[in-house]
């Protein structure tokens, strides 16, 4: 899994598998694409205005259980 920001674009990216094409992309929510892949799963999401959703946009915090 991959999660990247961008200033530029104010655009925070999670990805979830990049071995894998996006078939299918979707705006769920106004600001929010869904990638999918070829069988409908989901492979990455995109936020758009990041910075207006997300607190701390630099900071990434990691937690498995």
């Amino acid at each position: 899994m991959k999660v990247n920001y961008d200033k530029k674009t104010d655009t925070l990216s999670v990805i979830l598998r990049d071995d894998v094409k996006v078939a299918e992309s979707d705006e769920d929510k106004p600001g929010v694409i869904l990638d999918y892949d070829g069988e409908g799963k989901l492979i990455s999401l995109e936020i758009l205005d990041a910075s207006k959703c997300v607190s701390e946009t630099e900071k990434i915090e990691y937690q498995a259980v």
